[in-house]
């Protein structure tokens, strides 16, 4: 069987689909392959060195495309058709608009389609081609996956499709994603990040659903109450509103290695939003054994389950400074979500997501 992924957010620096597809390719690399699989890669502009996949199974092609719409829809339709495959999976929302044969396609999320209002649109034309390309693929796609049982019901519901087409592979956090011990490393970590003793963390690109300014004018309410705390955030800000506050440190990015260490550091991590397709920052604060306060909204309570401070009403200043409040100084309600978290987040495993999509893709 001849499998072909599209896989250009492999290359360069790796956000959200790209490191859900490496995870996903690495533990292919550790399975028991059939001998006649062949899994072919297309890449963009440049086969990256760090991937790390030995089988034989597994075959790179570079197709030198600048532009990601013609590396999509001719560069990758056309050698895919080329290479006579069974089945082109597409993991990064949509499929070459003029395919003939079977594809495969991840949805992390389809906010784009249900809250246009909420997503950062680079321009019109993505606008306009985003929704309509996306819904098309999946309405030809023989398969669909989702990170969330949320975002499956999601797709559904909006491009109606049929729904044993569209599989829920809860994603998971990556392995290095667990308690430090080492409090030297943990002291490391806060100096060079200049935090001065305790803090509360955000990590993740800044949007207008994840209320930043919200949860920044909460803690700013309780912080004289607490003034040994401050409020890291980091991202890159993709709204017009400015983050201020006495207590705020601010980093566009960090360091991919300073991130565990970062979580473990915290002592509460904060992450509202109106609409996720997963939340992988409320796994991985879980996995390094650090309570969270989060949105009880879409696929976040999937995630966190039992195991996080639920805030209802993400524009309720008063309502998000008392859980702040609680996550930071109940130190019974600390004990037992660490203790909750960390099982919830044994839950979660990349090794059943790449067997569930592999089981699929070869079914």
């Amino acid at each position: 069987m001849r499998i072909g992924i599209e896989v250009h957010d492999l290359e360069g620096q790796r956000t959200g689909v790209g490191r859900v597809l490496i995870n996903i390719l690495r533990q292919w690399d550790n399975f028991d392959l059939p001998h006649d699989l062949r899994i072919i890669l297309y890449f963009k502009q440049e086969i990256p060195d760090d991937l790390g996949l030995k089988k034989p199974n597994f075959e790179f092609k570079l197709l030198n495309t600048k532009s990601n719409a013609l590396f999509m829809h001719w560069s990758v339709c056309w050698q895919a058709y080329k290479d006579k495959l069974d089945l082109l999976f597409c993991p990064a929302y949509i499929s070459p608009i003029l395919y003939p044969r079977k594809t495969a396609l991840f949805l992390h999320d389809i906010i784009y389609q249900v809250h246009p209002e909420l997503y950062n649109w680079p321009s019109i034309w993505d606008k306009i081609l985003l929704q309509k390309f996306s819904k098309i693929s999946a309405k030809k796609a023989k398969l669909i996956f989702t990170p969330s049982e949320f975002s499956r019901q999601e797709v559904i519901k909006y491009y109606q499709v049929e729904p044993n087409r569209v599989l829920t592979t809860l994603e998971a956090a990556d392995q290095n994603f667990k308690q430090i011990n080492n409090q030297d490393r943990l002291e490391e970590i806060k100096k060079k990040y200049q935090i001065k003793n305790k803090f509360i963390f955000y990590i993740g690109s800044i949007f207008k659903r994840r209320h930043l300014p919200e949860a920044i004018k909460a803690f700013e309410k309780i912080v004289h109450k607490l003034p040994n705390y401050q409020f890291l955030v980091v991202g890159t800000n993709y709204t017009n509103q400015k983050l201020t506050g006495k207590s705020l440190l601010r980093h566009d990015y960090l360091k991919k290695q300073d991130l565990v260490a970062l979580y473990n550091a915290a002592d509460l991590i904060i992450y509202l939003s109106d609409y996720e397709g997963f939340g992988l920052p409320v796994l991985e604060s879980m996995a390094c054994g650090t309570p969270v306060v989060t949105s009880q909204k879409a696929s976040l309570p999937e995630v966190a389950g039992e195991s996080a401070i639920y805030v209802k009403d993400n524009t309720n200043i008063q309502e998000i400074s008392e859980a702040i409040a609680k996550g930071l100084t109940n130190q019974p309600l600390r004990e037992d979500l660490i203790k909750r978290g960390l099982e919830q987040a044994k839950k979660f495993s990349w090794q059943r997501c790449a067997q569930q999509i592999l089981d699929a893709l070869l079914s």
